[in-house]
């Protein structure tokens, strides 16, 4: 990793760690009283914790502790285990326990419905799963049926794993450290094998920022919203702070009218947002607080362009526009870090930033490089003899789509860019079936078996309709098997038919009935003919908006 500067050179080198336990551990030489997990009271009370703060010397014991037991109940290499915390502190002192035993974590999204903890839980063959007491009863009967042991996230006695640890890895930095699920445009969401090399490398990333983002050891605190189910929040997030001495602000969920007091409250210094946040926040009345702030800048994706330039002259913090993706990991991480930045036109900054060094392409569909201004997709890997270093290290039990996604040695990103003279990239559109809405990624083929599976519906496509707030909405374009039945009571029926199916962002927020869908010679869905309906599906007839159905679905933490 990085130097980092203003640190003491006469102690444990934080640049030789080769896990995010290591580094904990190096940190806490450093920094052992400065705060590194910090919560703002209204979060405390919510989890009915009686502490704000820990600091680097007190996460480390209370990590050692943890590992002691996981140890003692013969947990470690080639185990994984499964955690269901939410966005609570016990989500990172179970990982880094786990961590320093070669264990790998596999974070459980909260939302999840049984039938998708159920795959989780079996594809990832976790030996264990430890769940906040909130959610017990939501994970029991399906952890029952798997015979996968359920503990408590504060229990003193750990059920004993039910296989041997395997022998630890040979460099701890190619070891296992995370198994993180995305979803793809085959369906079911594939799993992300996530090295200690490819978290470490989110840190040097962003210890290696100058301009707008240039970290100040020791000093720094980011406040963020996201789920530690992401990588942003476990990866970007956590492991810039860790790597820089800071802290990370932890909320449970973005609060956009206590957002500015809680950034207050904490001492936040810098931010990490989805586009969905600056537009909630541009519309809630100006107050006293919308400049009383310490934030410095905030990194994220996806800033409608409209609300760029008015968040920052309104607020008075740079929003830095960013791209990376579970695959590539920091050492892909691109981000508009300095001038020029172009407001308000999805600039992303150079590959040829600081940090770790990468490469990029932008091609067409044939696989030739495109000209300046001309879109085409992001290639990318890391600079040097390996062009994998501190990216992903493949889907799990999934080879074939590891060789494709990989093909002629480039990591396809299915993002399409285009790259302007001076050499900055630009963000234009996505290549792959994905919808993504506020920040998470929705398989369209997913939502669309699901939808297909109602015994009413005869044919199915959906498709991204843009949305002010969210980024993208789904939207199901649906053909009926009876069309006497069309209308707005049979849109809520397929919406609470797919509610046992799926989690709730991924359920149709709109529902378009059409006689028959646009098909190819070889009868495939032609969804760029679905176009200009997902430009402005009300104006169809039988289109029926579900957004305030679905949100009311969401899971109340």
């Amino acid at each position: 990793m990085s130097d980092f500067q203003g640190q003491p050179k006469d102690k444990t080198r934080a640049d030789t760690a080769r896990s995010p336990y290591a580094l904990l551990a190096a940190q806490a030489l450093i920094f052992a009283d400065n705060p590194l997990l910090i919560l703002p009271a209204d979060v405390a009370r919510l989890w009915s914790l009686d502490r704000t703060s820990w600091t680097y010397g007190e996460v480390l014991a209370e990590v050692d502790a943890l590992a002691t037991r996981y140890s003692k109940a013969g947990y470690g290499a080639g185990h994984r285990v499964a955690v269901l915390a939410e966005n609570r502190p016990q989500h990172f002192i179970h990982w880094l326990a786990l961590n320093s035993l070669g264990v790998s974590l596999v974070p459980v999204n909260p939302d999840y419905t049984a039938d998708e903890l159920a795959y989780l839980l079996e594809h990832s063959e976790a030996a264990l799963l430890v769940v906040v007491e909130s959610r017990l009863a939501q994970v029991q009967d399906v952890a029952r049926t798997l015979e996968v042991p359920v503990v408590l996230d504060h229990a003193q006695d750990l059920p004993p794993a039910r296989s041997a640890a395997g022998p630890s890895a040979g460099d701890a930095f190619e070891a296992e450290c995370a198994l993180i699920y995305t979803s793809g445009t085959t369906g079911r969401p594939k799993g992300c094998l996530l090295s200690n090399g490819y978290f470490l490398g989110w840190g040097e990333w962003y210890t290696a920022q100058q301009g707008f983002v240039s970290l100040r050891p020791g000093q720094e605190r980011l406040i963020t919203p996201l789920p530690t189910f992401h990588v942003n929040a476990m990866g970007n997030s956590f492991m810039g702070m860790l790597a820089s001495g800071g802290a990370q602000v932890i909320v449970d969920r973005f609060h956009p009218r206590s957002w500015w007091g809680m950034a207050i409250e904490t001492g936040a210094t810098c931010f990490h947002y989805l586009g969905v946040m600056p537009a909630i926040l541009l519309a809630i009345a100006p107050s006293d607080k919308d400049r009383a702030h310490g934030l410095r800048f905030g990194v994220g994706g996806g800033v409608h362009p409209d609300h760029h330039g008015a968040f920052e002259a309104r607020f008075g913090v740079p929003l830095l526009e960013g791209w990376a993706m579970t695959e590539s990991g920091g050492a892909c991480l691109l981000c508009a870090v300095d001038e020029p930045r172009h407001i308000g036109e999805r600039c992303l900054g150079r590959a040829d930033r600081a940090g770790p060094r990468m490469e990029t392409r932008i091609v067409d569909d044939a696989g030739h490089d495109t000209p300046a201004g001309v879109p085409g997709e992001l290639l990318v890997r890391a600079a040097g003899d390996n062009p994998r270093r501190g990216l992903f290290s493949g889907y799990l039990k999934n080879e074939t789509a590891t060789t494709e996604i990989w093909a002629g040695g480039w990591l396809h990103t299915g993002d399409v860019m285009r790259r302007d003279e001076g050499g900055s990239l630009y963000f234009v559109d996505r290549k792959k079936n994905i919808i993504r809405r506020s920040g998470e990624n929705i398989a369209a083929v997913e939502v669309e078996g699901a939808i297909a599976s109602h015994p009413g519906v005869a044919q199915v496509a959906v498709v991204a309709v843009l949305d002010p707030l969210r980024g993208e909405e789904v939207m199901a374009v649906v053909v009926a098997k009876d069309k006497a039945q069309v209308g707005a009571d049979f849109a809520s029926a397929i919406l609470s038919h797919c509610a046992g199916q799926l989690a709730y962002y991924k359920l149709p927020g709109y529902v378009a009935f059409v006689d028959k869908l646009p098909t190819t010679s070889t009868q495939k869905i032609r969804k760029a003919d679905l176009g200009a309906l997902a430009e402005n599906p009300m104006s169809h007839p039988d289109c029926h908006d579900l957004r305030d159905a679905k949100q009311a679905l969401r899971v109340k933490h």
